[in-house]
């Protein structure tokens, strides 16, 4: 079996993640304190699979919907209906935005180029937090949902790209991305994902073994660069961890 990160636990297969994951995340809910719960969403198949299972039923009445804002880690530079956006994805998993109240997804503005979409996206995190600059002692988000590249990235933040080593902005325009499908990209930054109280990794499939297998050998890839303000959590299914 491929050594695992701290904090992984193994599970059956993709179902048995995603329901994992909708456990984290009620759990997660109901930990927070505040008015608002923020939560930012990734894309792929073991997501789509957990807003599915959120929005059916036997979760969407447990779900506090009307405090629950949904942000997105990264997309692609393409229409919101466009097969390749993560919006259309989720919102088709949602049930086209089914329970979720009106105003409370906050879609990367993708329709407006890489630069101009990142720049507004920067703003509307900003206005949601109430500041201009993260303070350490209150995360932006109260979880993080991200997934693993079959090339060590997550998010859209891929080997050898500038947005790696961005520090200072929260989203990132990524003009050229690291493997298929080659569109642009618009991605949060490692210092806004680090702003929250859990971060959770999904990772499914045999494809997933060499990047796994990668990062416990210590090379360094964006994946194992993500931290957390508080828990860094990763759910594998067997096929992943070759278990």
């Amino acid at each position: 079996m491929i050594a695992l990160p701290p904090n992984a636990t193994i599970l059956p297969d993709a179902e048995a993640t995603a329901r994992a994951a909708a456990d984290l995340l009620l759990a997660v809910a109901e930990e927070a304190t505040g008015e608002r719960i923020a939560i930012c969403l990734s894309g792929g198949s073991t997501p789509k699979r957990l807003y599915a299972l959120l929005a059916g039923e036997g979760y969407v009445g447990r779900v506090p919907w009307s405090r629950i804002h949904w942000f997105f880690g990264d997309d692609r530079v393409v229409p919101w209906d466009d097969p390749l956006s993560n919006v259309r994805m989720v919102r088709e998993a949602f049930g086209h935005e089914g329970p979720v109240p009106a105003g409370h997804f906050h879609f990367i503005p993708s329709d407006a180029g890489a630069e101009i979409g990142a720049r507004a996206y920067q703003k509307t995190l900003q206005a949601f937090y109430g500041a201009d600059t993260l303070d350490p002692s209150r995360p932006l988000f109260d979880l993080v949902l991200l997934g693993l590249g079959g090339d060590g990235h997550t998010a859209s933040l891929f080997p050898g790209k500038p947005a790696v080593k961005e520090r200072e902005a929260w989203v990132a325009a990524v003009p050229e991305a690291g493997m298929e499908p080659f569109v642009p990209r618009i991605s949060l930054t490692f210092p806004a994902l680090a702003s929250s109280r859990s971060v959770l990794f999904l990772v499914n499939g045999t494809a997933k073994r060499d990047p796994l297998a990668r990062l416990a050998a210590g090379e360094d890839l964006p994946a194992g660069r993500a931290t957390s303000k508080g828990r860094l959590i990763w759910f594998i299914d067997e096929a992943a961890a070759d278990a």
